[in-house]
């Protein structure tokens, strides 16, 4: 699990840097965003499994970003985690690929179950296109 490289991206720069620090003490890598277009932009440049994205951000919001990187990055598993919970915008990421949605505060174990569930889906997608590949 630890090979999972994770993404956090928040506008809030204590609960990035707080959140990082817990992750790389359990051996993840883990990169930063603050923006929408930031995390695009990382995204273009290095291998990311999971991203945790909020919602409420200036200039790209929390869905618009989930649509770029479900558009772009098919294979990149997306948990929403939003301070500002409501129905509908759980229903709307959920519907436009997001892993699961999250309501903040979130302990480290809800967001190391979170990863693991989401590591284990992107392992069974690669062995599902692996397994294609050799049928093929």
């Amino acid at each position: 699990m630890s090979n999972t490289r994770i993404m956090l991206v928040d506008d809030e720069e204590r609960l990035l840097s707080t959140t990082k620090k817990l992750f790389e003490k359990l051996g993840f890598d883990v990169f930063t965003a603050t923006s929408g277009k930031d995390a695009l932009d990382l995204l273009d440049r290095e291998e990311v499994h999971v991203v945790f994205l909020d919602i409420k951000m200036p200039g790209m919001d929390g869905i618009e970003t989930l649509q770029q990187i479900k558009q772009k990055f098919p294979f990149v598993e997306v948990i929403i985690l939003t301070g500002h919970a409501s129905m509908e915008v759980a229903v709307e990421g959920l519907k436009l690929g997001a892993f699961d949605f999250l309501i903040k505060p979130v302990s480290m174990k809800e967001l190391l179950e979170n990863v693991e569930e989401a590591s284990a889906k992107i392992q069974r997608q690669k062995q599902r296109i692996i397994s294609a590949r050799q049928g093929a």
